[in-house]
């Protein structure tokens, strides 16, 4: 499919690569985090799990795209990049399936991601640059669609590794936006079965942007429930040792309960009121 919407059309690659390499590396993200469900899941799983990444991440470009691309050029804008997404999709099951591949599959897949992403997640109102209840539900929302497809639903680690890997892509696409340096293009396609119905695939270690959030410690008030949590950023995580990663932990488990209860004092507090409720610790 030709890539329309010449002005943006590098954009639009660039943006695609990022989106399907990302989407890959999540899903291996997904499987090294629950191990014993990954040996259970099938192609066609795996796939599943890949499309609920790109309907994510569809959300977040068209977001973030308001920022940076004039109004009257917006729906242009997505509609070329669902293009440049068909395409390059193509381009990285090409080398798996030879002739074999169906244009018109990918094109109808790929249109129907869009089209359960605009439902999903369209209906919350929120501004993706700020922190908010909205904004949390909705990758709440996301993160329990990863763990129902995951076959662990209600998994806090899943829906929050879920959530860390789709708010990675935040800086990358807004750098793109920008015309920044994008991340390294190119993908490739991991080994595949005969089965066409499921491919995984999967991208290189690509840079986020100048700034790479690695850890991140987030507390929520629910009533006068305060909830405290910590998490790695995937490639972070994937970096360490079985040995960093239990002294990072036990380390992140006192900070998240030194910042917790900090952040319930201040949050019952007189001064609360007049804070923005941004819901970081």
């Amino acid at each position: 499919m030709a890539i329309t919407n010449i002005p943006y059309s590098e954009q639009q690659r660039s943006l695609a690569d990022l989106m399907l390499a990302v989407s890959g590396e999540s899903v291996t993200v997904m499987k090294k985090n629950a191990p014993e469900q990954a040996l259970k899941l099938k192609r066609q799983d795996e796939w599943k799990l890949y499309l609920e990444f790109l309907k994510v991440t569809f959300n977040l470009a068209d977001r973030l795209s308001a920022f940076h691309i004039p109004i009257k050029d917006q729906p242009d804008f997505m509609n070329g990049l669902e293009n440049a997404v068909t395409s390059r999709l193509r381009s990285v099951l090409e080398p798996a399936f030879g002739s074999g591949v169906d244009q018109n599959e990918i094109m109808m897949t790929i249109s129907g991601v869009v089209a359960e992403s605009r439902k999903l997640y369209e209906g919350y109102r929120f501004s993706i640059t700020e922190e908010s209840p909205t904004k949390n539900e909705m990758f709440d929302t996301f993160g329990g669609r990863v763990a129902d497809a995951l076959g662990v639903a209600d998994n806090p680690q899943i829906t929050s590794a879920a959530t860390l890997c789709a708010t990675a892509m935040v800086p990358a696409i807004t750098a793109i936006l920008r015309g920044e340096s994008p991340p390294d293009s190119g993908l490739t396609a991991a080994p595949l079965s005969d089965r066409t119905d499921a491919p995984e695939i999967e991208g290189p270690r690509a840079q986020t942007g100048n700034e790479i959030k690695l850890i991140s410690v987030m507390s929520d008030v629910s009533g006068d429930e305060i909830e405290t949590r910590w998490g790695l950023h995937p490639r972070f995580r994937q970096d360490l040792t079985a040995e960093e990663t239990q002294q990072l932990t036990k380390l992140m488990n006192r900070v998240a309960k030194v910042l917790g209860e900090r952040y319930a004092a201040v949050a019952f507090s007189d001064e609360w009121n007049s804070w923005h409720k941004a819901g970081h610790a």
